[in-house]
């Protein structure tokens, strides 16, 4: 069955069974049953104790509650206890960071009942958008939404704003006529409506075809649930808890046999096992890192920047290609006239670039001519396309009191020109009191032109603007020095060049003419023989923090690339500006994608900078490609377009202004003020994040893994356990638990945007990590062995004690080594991380209380420590100091000579 598009429209009454005259009110009310109502799939808003229970579904939580669980059954009630607070108050931290986001999120969203008219028994009627069914006649005004996917069947000027659904800023000029053309996209189906655009000019009417999910918008958000797309770090987080698993349970299983056939109990080694797992388990990993994870979003909202998931500030960090889409993302999406063109003389010789300064639709701006700012009323010649630009423009400029910003009614072409005739002082209404208009042709998209005809002293005055080589096809004449003069074939010649040459720097031209002294019958035909006087050239400007925030994020090793629906060219001089575009770069188009496989796109992307005329099925194939090439990929967008995309990359970035809500919804991180730039703010702060998980997990492993050195060690040795759960539970709840969160505050390093960012392991843990960890724990294991030996033939809880005190204070010493990976710690500022010092003293004092306070001696089965003792335990965990600084000063060596050879 042929599209709605290429049927005319006598089949589309039939097909949808309706006429010109609309639906009767039972009719309608019948079809409301059958279809439902014209509205879109609503998501559901999370309760608190949703987002709540959501913090536990990680494997590492699910280690720790059975742990908690065993520990409980072994009667060490306190220890259970411990850990079970710190699982909840790490989902309470969890938990209303994300509810906070959603909540901020509500807030943004406008959600208002619209109102449609449409034709019913033959009457106009105003009914709400949902009661829309299909075979509803729609009446169309300027500055309405449309309600629902139609086929028009009436226009005058009918002109739609369709950016959010095609990423074009320039509006559509509509028609009725079918189009004999199978598979067109969106952008080419001049003859529909969709439910969310916007009507800017013209009137007109339509069927309704489909309603509610069958429309495009509609089918985008039922597409939307489908995609499952997660955080790198919630994977990596997965990957590094499975690796736990296995390791904690190879390692108990060995244990647990050696000590059997070396001749303890099932009881001890029952014990022993548990033990081993607690000291393995990372326990504070899970609190710091949300710690980390809010800290970072915390810096992000001062920058305006809303972080939905905690994972997802970390996740931007990561990226490695930025996608963004060029309307409302690196432009304004507000035209703006940037060059005038005139001519004196010959179109070459003497002619005028002015250049028009100025900032979005606010009517206020400078004039400059060859870099120079000038006064307008020294240039009538300029003067006189300004009034030829308000004679032909019918839209509004308005200043929202509310939002503090210049609205447009109307067509963004006719507003740009408007707000250029305001920067020379013109105002329109003013100006049509000298000079009242007498007759009007609208802009046709058969004709290309708008032209009006406006009373004079003496004479009247044509003014006509459209496209430039209809315009120039119409002209005769040349108007320079305030008179007409022959316009010959060559200077029509070098006309038609200059409007080339401004083409490819990305404007958008329009050409002006006039014809003084007109008379006679204003028609389609009297517009002929007319008076060429110049272009005016318009561009959606790009935003000002767009190429110095692209300059960074190369320079971070990041590649951006830009989705849009726009033509070629025009999004290549978009490209060049913002700086994506580099010489040898390829540009792509929709029409070349569909040629590809997923494998044959993939080989391309390492070339291309620009995907250009592309649809919101080129968008998601081209994030997947990127994704199968294993590249962490963040997109940006405003558009119902750009939501498939945005859930499907690993990162979606919306904009907070001008972003619809289907958008906002799929995003993770939302720009509140539409600011480009704070998206590299935001990479640097990710890979601060990252730096710092990456000490975290450093600091919680090696130290984890030396308790659990120390315990497989003495059990093969046949030693009595050098240290008992509830020990193992001080160290890794209180010693670490001060140390980690301390080393989650760590300041920010610098430099984190120079140069390519490494992708992170699989597992969270690279190999300089893994061999810091291999000489980290082996030390603490030896130096704990060696002084709990000395103490073994003596008083039990003395060598407890010492065993605890040892491995407490290795800790203390290992938190300043995790600080840095090749900067020695003698390097640094010691008063850089204030945090860190607090919590030594904490921890100190703490250790000082667990020895000496009789109560505790009791909980922890330990002892009074002599000043001699503690000096052997100061000098024996001073080790891990020492050889880690041997290990970085060799680190640091052999990179000086890597960059030699380079």
């Amino acid at each position: 069955m042929k599209n709605f598009y290429e049927q005319n429209i006598t089949d589309v009454f039939e097909r949808i069974n309706s006429n010109e005259h609309g639906l009767t009110e039972n009719e309608a009310k019948k079809r409301l049953l059958d279809y439902g109502p014209n509205k879109l799939p609503v998501g559901k808003v999370d309760s608190y104790f949703v987002i709540f229970l959501r913090q536990f579904q990680s494997s590492l939580i699910y280690i720790l509650l059975f742990a908690c669980l065993v520990i409980f059954l072994m009667g060490e009630i306190v220890d259970s206890l411990i850990i079970l607070i710190v699982l909840i108050f790490n989902a309470i931290v969890g938990t209303l960071q994300e509810g906070k986001a959603q909540n901020t999120l509500l807030a943004l969203k406008k959600i208002t009942e619209t109102k449609a008219t449409v034709l019913r028994n033959g009457r106009e009627l105003i009914v709400s958008d949902v009661e829309i069914v299909p075979g509803d006649i729609l009446i169309l005004q300027e500055g309405e939404k449309v309600s629902a996917d139609a086929r028009l069947i009436a226009v005058t000027n009918l002109k739609v704003d369709e950016s959010t659904m095609t990423g074009e800023s320039e509006p559509v000029q509509k028609m009725i006529e079918p189009l004999n053309q199978e598979g067109l996209t969106i952008a080419d189906q001049d003859n529909m409506v969709f439910k969310g655009t916007n009507i800017l000019a013209g009137s007109g009417r339509a069927v309704v075809v489909v309603t509610g999910v069958e429309t495009v918008i509609g089918k985008i958000s039922k597409e939307l649930s489908a995609i499952d797309s997660e955080m790198p770090l919630k994977t990596n987080i997965r990957n590094l808890s499975k690796l736990i698993i296995i390791v904690v349970s190879i390692m108990s299983v060995i244990l647990f046999l050696i000590g059997i056939f070396s001749g303890k109990t099932y009881l001890e080694m029952f014990g022993t096992v548990i033990s081993l797992a607690v000291s393995i388990i990372p326990e504070g990993l899970p609190i710091v890192i949300t710690l980390v994870l809010a800290t970072g979003v915390w810096r992000m909202s001062k920058h305006n920047v809303l972080i939905k998931k905690l994972q997802a500030v970390e996740a931007l960090g990561q990226a490695k290609v930025i996608a963004v889409d060029k309307t409302g993302t690196l432009t304004k999406n507000e035209m703006t006239v940037q060059k005038i063109f005139l001519p004196d003389n010959k179109a070459g010789e003497g002619s005028k670039f002015f250049e028009i300064e100025g900032n979005g639709y606010e009517p206020e701006g400078g004039i400059r001519l060859l870099g120079n700012s000038i006064d307008p009323i020294n240039h009538p010649e300029l003067t006189f396309i300004g009034k030829i630009s308000a004679f032909c423009s019918n839209a509004r400029v308005l200043f929202s009191e509310e939002e503090k910003l210049w609205r447009v009614a109307g067509d963004p072409t006719e507003a740009a020109m408007l707000v250029f005739s305001q920067k020379l002082g013109f105002h329109k209404d003013s100006l049509e009191k000298e000079n009242p208009l007498l007759a009007e042709l609208p802009f046709d998209y058969k004709l290309k032109y708008h032209a009006t005809v406006h009373g004079a002293d003496k004479n009247n005055i044509l003014s006509v603007i459209g496209a430039p080589e209809e315009i120039l096809n119409k002209c005769s004449h040349i108007y320079f020095e305030n008179k007409i003069h022959h316009l010959s074939v060559e200077v029509k010649k070098q006309l038609e060049s200059i409007f080339q040459q401004m083409s490819k720097e990305g404007l958008r031209i329009i050409a002006a003419a006039t014809k003084i002294n007109f008379a006679g019958i204003f028609k389609n035909e009297a517009v002929i023989e007319l008076a060429f006087v110049g272009f005016i050239g318009m561009k959606d400007p790009l935003r000002s923090e767009v190429a110095q925030a692209t300059k960074d994020a190369i320079s971070a090793g990041i590649k951006v690339v830009m989705i849009t629906g726009d033509h070629k060219i025009t999004a290549q001089a978009i490209g060049e500006e913002a700086g994506i575009f580099q010489p040898g770069d390829e540009i792509l188009t929709g029409q070349e994608i569909d040629t590809f496989s997923n494998d044959e796109l993939m080989s391309k992307l390492s070339q291309v900078s620009i995907f250009a005329r592309v649809t919101p099925e080129h968008k998601f194939k081209i994030i997947n490609a990127y994704r199968s090439r294993g590249e962490i990929v963040a997109m940006t967008g405003d558009g119902v377009n750009d939501a498939p995309s945005l859930m499907a990359a690993d990162l979606g970035v919306s904009m907070g202004k001008v972003g619809t809500e289907v958008a906002k919804e799929s995003s993770d991180i939302v720009l509140l003020d539409d600011n480009f730039g704070n998206i590299v703010i935001a990479v640097e702060e990710g890979r601060s994040i990252y730096n710092i998980i990456k000490k975290v997990i450093l600091y919680l492993f090696s130290t984890g893994a030396g308790e659990a050195l120390t315990i497989i060690a003495a059990t093969v040795l046949l030693m009595p356990l050098p240290i008992l759960p509830a020990q193992i539970i001080w160290l890794n709840f209180v010693t670490d638990g001060f140390l980690v969160v301390a080393l989650g505050m760590e300041p920010k390093e610098k430099g984190l945007l120079n140069g390519i960012f490494k992708k992170p392991r699989k597992y969270l843990v690279d190999k300089i990590m893994g061999l810091r960890i291999l000489i980290m724990s082996t030390t603490m294991m030896i130096g704990t062995l060696i002084l709990f030996s000395l103490y073994l033939n003596g008083d039990m809880v003395k060598a407890w004690t010492m065993s605890l005190t040892t491995l407490a204070v290795f800790q203390w010493f290992n938190a300043w080594n995790c600080r840095h990976e090749s900067k020695s710690i003698f390097q640094m500022n010691p008063f850089s991380n204030k945090y860190l010092l607090a919590a030594l003293l904490i921890v100190i004092n703490l250790q000082l209380l667990l020895v000496y306070n009789p109560v505790m001696q009791n909980l922890f089965k330990t002892t009074t420590l002599s000043f001699a003792e503690w000096i052997i335990i100061i000098l024996t965990t001073s080790t891990v100091l020492l050889t880690e600084e041997i290990r970085k000063y060799f680190y640091r060596k052999s990179k000086n000579i890597s960059s030699f050879l380079k």
